[in-house]
């Protein structure tokens, strides 16, 4: 047998010794007696001797570590994190409040520039547009190579095909002026077709031109929802 077995058999052999001596003192104790001083005596003697043995021995003990506290403001930050280092105290702002207003005005430039594009992509402005371009009489008044008066065009008005409503108005521009451009159409039932009611043309100095004397070139499309 190794050295390491028989140091296990004689651990266990004096732990059954102590803890047969420990129960005699306990019923010693309550079956005779005697005073108070001597029982305490009696059992703190073999007390510690018994916990020692009944205790792991490859027990990991966890040494105490205080807590580290955290960074004031205004100190370096820490270079090691721990796991029981104190948090840092909650403090309650209301800095986000200030910004509320910028953020619900870009969310609302955003929401119109979106709306706005596509109106711009949308059949119904190119389609008046190429219209208003092959039109003698605002080929007269704007000159040739009609197009947006801006880079970025903004569409004014409603673009509501699916319920046929269509009222919008746009700024164009040639090589000799400016204008407006308006257009309304309207459909009559779910299956009808889209009449147009308005196409004009407002000078930079105020005239309006009302390009459907000239006939509707929208009929031969027939914009439909």
């Amino acid at each position: 047998m190794t050295s390491f077995g028989s140091k296990k058999i004689r651990a266990e052999q004096l732990l059954i010794r102590d803890l047969e001596n420990y129960m005699d003192i306990y019923m010693y104790i309550h079956q005779h007696t005697i005073s108070y001083t001597m029982s305490s005596t009696l059992l703190k003697t073999f007390r510690p001797r018994l916990l020692r043995y009944l205790e792991p021995r490859n027990a990991a003990r966890t040494p105490c570590r205080h807590l580290v506290a955290a960074p004031e403001p205004g100190q370096g930050p820490l270079m090691s994190r721990r796991a029981d280092r104190a948090l840092p105290s909650l403090r309650s702002s209301h800095r986000w409040l200030k910004t509320m207003p910028i953020f619900f005005v870009i969310l609302g430039g955003s929401m119109l520039a979106i709306f706005n594009y596509q109106k711009s992509s949308s059949s119904v402005v190119s389609s008046t547009l190429y219209a208003l371009r092959t039109n003698p009489r605002a080929r007269e008044l704007l000159g040739d190579e009609i197009y947006f008066a801006n880079s970025i065009p903004w569409i004014w008005g409603e673009l509501n095909q699916l319920h046929g409503r269509i009222d919008i108005e746009f700024a164009v521009k040639g090589k000799r002026q400016g204008g407006v451009m308006k257009f309304k159409s309207e459909r009559k039932g779910r299956g009808g077709v889209f009449e147009t009611k308005e196409w004009s043309l407002k000078m930079q100095d105020g005239t309006v031109v009302q390009l459907l004397n000239d006939g509707d070139p929208f009929k031969r499309d027939r914009i439909e929802g």
